[in-house]
C-alpha cells in the first residue's frame, strides 16, 4: 500500500491520476496569451490585473498540430517538428494578459519536447 491509499471499511481507495502539470516550488504550469506580445508557457508567479510573470518561460511563437491554444493546453502539439518555440528564459513579467489557461502533463512535456528553435 502506498502512502496515498487508505482502506475505509476493507476498501481500498486511491487518488485519480493528477493531469495537471508539473509544478515549480508550488507554481502551476501556464499558457498565457497577451495582447501584443505574444503567447508564453511556463510556471506563474505571480498575477496582478494584466501584470503576468513567469518563471521557466518559453515563447510559443508558432505552434502546428493544435488548432486553439485551449488545444494545446489541453493536448499539446502533435508535430513538434513544425513548431517554433524559441529557448526558455528564467523569468519574464508579461504586460496586457489577456488569457491564461491551465495546462496538463502532457501539454507541459509536449511544449518542452520541441527544439529549441533560434536563428
Amino acid at each position: 500500500m502506498s502512502k496515498k491509499e487508505i482502506i475505509v471499511d476493507g476498501v481500498r481507495y486511491v487518488p485519480e491520476t493528477d493531469q495537471r502539470a508539473d509544478k515549480l516550488d508550488g507554481l502551476e504550469y501556464k499558457i498565457v496569451r497577451t495582447y501584443s506580445a505574444g503567447v508564453f508557457a511556463g510556471y506563474l508567479e505571480s498575477e496582478d490585473g494584466q501584470v503576468v510573470v513567469l518563471r521557466k518561460a518559453r515563447r510559443l511563437y508558432y505552434w502546428d498540430g493544435a488548432a486553439t491554444l485551449s488545444q494545446l493546453a489541453e493536448e499539446g502539439v502533435s508535430k513538434v517538428e513544425n513548431c517554433k518555440f524559441p529557448k526558455e528564459v528564467s523569468k519574464v513579467k508579461l504586460l496586457q494578459a489577456i488569457e491564461i489557461l491551465d495546462c496538463t502533463k502532457q501539454a507541459q512535456n509536449s511544449i518542452a519536447s520541441v527544439p529549441v528553435w533560434g536563428a
